[in-house]
């Protein structure tokens, strides 16, 4: 072995050895300042948990929702995984010259598949460049950091066919078809002599070598640790249904003795969410898919899915410096000034005292209370999000910290849980009052579980009718249609009456944790009482909530929506379809109805089985539709800042040119019907939730007319 090959192997080993001390170091770092979170018990469905990785991870399922970006990805993804082979290869003609990989006759078969993988990169970084600092594509990041890895991935890819090239001159081998194009680069480059060509090779060898190893070391200091962090994420993410806060256990309230024992509620600092949720953070990729499909900004609030996870990282990355006294930022000399690993140094020194270094409060300094009431808690973010990141708990839990521990709550929203915990709903009308509603049309029978017990006729389904359906005089209109199609198929139903109180999901999603699980244990026992097996509501909010959530507190029922029971008795021949209703008609899907429990089709089939219906559909349609604006408990609170949600979705709508906007919740249907009042086009477009409309298919009347009178 040669002088030269020797010092070629020294150097080799010693810049790997410092590459990968510093890839380890920065993984230690990393797990400790996410260690800083409160523990996270997981059931062991390795099962479920690998199919996700399966499909999320190797399949790139989230990411395919964006056809062009996606396909990007994936060519990164895979070509990235399989050009390593070839790196090895490259490293390996480095270290010995003259050999290869010995992959015996697959050789040939081998290079040429490594070429063709590093032009579909080649071909993957031009465009990854042209839709960030050309196309502009609004939701991307520009600057030098973002376009570094693409300075990587290239460069690797560059440096392996010129050296490749450069080996076949200096080693003296002729044009291969299994290598086309280091072939062609030696044949260009063919008047070079083989020490010349020698020398060229080791200079692209160590061009590869030092790129790889500093990609290793910048991936966790970037977005790119998502490569890492991403899969760990997936893998550990929730597998009872997305969107469900975690339950609080108030017995540590009860013991204590004085107010300065009492618990803090929420998340007040960055230590105060789990690991699982500051995992999230560094898997963050920065794609912006979730912002760009975030109602609250799109409409100019300050509200951004992608800032909010970026800024809680950022903070949880300082602390964790001060709080471990691990420097984030390596080389140490070269980031010698950055902030993080100042705090480290400052945290380290003799008698530091850490709040003095870095205290910031989480909210107000690092997250905006704006920014926190803006959410709607649709979980657009979410569905978008191609590492599985929850944004929504995370936003909740914070305003668990507002409302219950500093007291701090929007005064509409605070007048709405001050009313529910009253009478039971938003509006503080008397709660003796609920069944009223059902006095509209005495034609139509609608008992309650007392009088349907009393008379001996029983019930199958508990109509849960919920505050707008009893209160609101649009909505009343939409529970009666109900009620009168389940009388016309036969369905033995019965209604709480005055018994039922608020479901619980507009405390729960404002972050009263406690008024919610009041609520719910008192529905509970009301149920059990009755002994209710299965609901049917109109509200998607309670549907998801009785659905999804009151298992943890010892309910599990079964629980309908009502086009899903509607679509059963249509399907069934239940309900006859006798007349026409000619209208071109547009779906709006409720973000509890769809996205959180993944109910698209009964709604739709409806519809397309009403004679005369043209169905259409919004460009923002099924998991992708955009929020009504009233979910999170929004609906109690006034806009202030930028454009209305509603207005923005209803524009969407008119776009169809429908004639109507159908949905099958009342809540978006008020702020449906809001919306064509702002554009003024309440009497050229109809709003009409679907039961009404099928009610008019199967009974003729004109549901026009109806919603006229009873609105008068």
């Amino acid at each position: 072995m040669s002088p030269l090959l020797i010092a070629n192997w020294i150097f080799f080993i010693a810049v790997v050895l410092y590459g990968v001390g510093l890839f380890v170091y920065l993984l230690k770092t990393r797990y400790a300042y996410v260690k800083l979170g409160k523990k996270e018990e997981f059931n062991d469905s390795v099962k479920e948990r690998l199919e996700k990785i399966w499909v999320n991870v190797f399949g790139q399922s989230k990411l395919l929702k964006d056809p062009k970006s996606g396909l990007i990805h994936v060519l990164f993804f895979y070509g990235f995984i399989l050009v390593q082979l070839g790196a090895i290869d490259f490293i390996w003609k480095g270290l010995a010259p003259g050999s290869h990989m010995p992959l015996g006759p697959v050789y040939s078969i081998f290079t040429l598949f490594e070429e063709v993988v590093a032009l579909v990169i080649l071909f993957a970084v031009v465009w990854a460049f042209y839709r960030r600092y050309i196309e502009k594509l609004v939701r991307l990041k520009r600057g030098w950091k973002n376009g570094l890895v693409l300075i990587f991935i290239g460069g690797l890819m560059v440096s392996t066919l010129i050296g490749n090239g450069m080996s076949l001159i200096w080693q003296g081998h002729e044009f291969t078809a299994s290598e086309p194009i280091a072939s062609s680069i030696a044949a260009i480059l063919g008047f070079l002599s083989p020490t010349i060509a020698a020398v060229v090779f080791y200079v692209m060898w160590w061009v590869h070598l030092l790129i790889l190893l500093t990609f290793l070391v910048y991936v966790p200091q970037s977005k790119h640790f998502h490569l890492i962090s991403g899969p760990v994420n997936v893998y550990f993410h929730r597998l009872d249904r997305a969107g469900t806060p975690r339950p609080i256990d108030f017995s540590a309230m009860e013991e204590a003795e004085d107010e300065d024992e009492m618990p803090t509620f929420g998340v007040g600092k960055i230590q105060d969410f789990t690991q699982k949720q500051l995992i999230d953070l560094y898997a963050c990729v920065e794609c912006g898919r979730c912002t760009n499909m975030c109602p609250a900004t799109g409409t100019g609030k300050m509200l951004s899915p992608m800032d909010l996870i970026v800024k809680l990282r950022d903070h949880l990355t300082n602390t964790g410096a001060v709080v471990t006294k691990k420097k984030p930022w390596v080389p140490a000399y070269f980031f010698n000034n950055s902030k993080g690993n100042q705090l480290a140094l400052a945290a380290g020194a003799e008698g530091a005292v850490i709040e003095n270094i870095y205290n910031p409060s989480l909210i107000g300094d690092i997250i905006t209370e704006e920014e926190i009431w803006a959410c709607t808690t649709c979980r657009n973010c979410e569905d978008q999000c191609p590492v599985m990141n929850e944004h929504v708990d995370k936003i909740i839990d914070l305003r668990r910290y507002l409302t219950m521990t500093e007291g701090k709550v929007n005064p509409d929203a605070q007048r709405a849980m001050n009313n529910i915990e009253r009478q039971g709903n938003p509006w503080g009308i008397n709660r003796k009052e609920k069944e009223n509603w059902r006095d509209l049309d005495p034609t139509v029978k609608i008992p309650t579980v007392k009088e349907a017990t009393k008379s001996g006729e029983g019930f199958e389904y508990l109509l849960w009718v919920g505050s707008m359906g009893a209160f609101d005089s649009r909505s009343q209109k939409i529970a009666l249609s109900f009620a009168r199609l389940m009388n016309e198929a036969g369905v033995k139903f019965a209604i709480l009456g005055n018994k039922e109180k608020n479901s619980g999901d507009t405390p729960r999603r404002l972050g009263n944790e406690f008024l919610f699980q009041e609520l719910a244990t008192a529905n509970i026992e009301e149920f059990e009482k009755n002994d209710v097996k299965k609901i049917v509501t109109i509200d998607p909010h309670a549907y998801n909530i009785f659905k999804n959530e009151y298992k943890d507190f010892g309910w599990e029922g079964e629980v309908y929506h009502h086009t899903e029971l509607l679509y059963d008795l249509v399907n069934e021949g239940r309900l006859t379809l006798n007349h026409r209703v000619d209208e071109t008609i547009v779906f709006h899907d409720s973000c509890y109805l769809g996205r959180y429990n993944d109910v698209y089709d009964p709604p739709r089939e409806i519809l397309k089985a009403i004679p005369g219906v043209k169905l259409v559909e919004m460009e923002r349609n099924r998991e992708e539709a955009m929020c009504c604006g009233a979910g999170g408990g929004l609906m109690w609170m006034e806009e202030h800042v930028g454009n209305r949600i509603n207005v923005a979705r209803t524009e969407q709508a008119l776009a169809t040119n429908a004639s109507v906007i159908s949905s099958g919740c009342p809540f978006c249907l008020t702020m449906l019907s809001d919306g064509t009042k702002a554009k003024e086009v309440e009497d050229k477009v109809g709003t009409y939730d679907v039961v009404e409309l099928l009610e008019q298919s199967v009974f003729g009347e004109s549901v026009k007319e109806e919603v006229a009178v009873v609105a008068e």
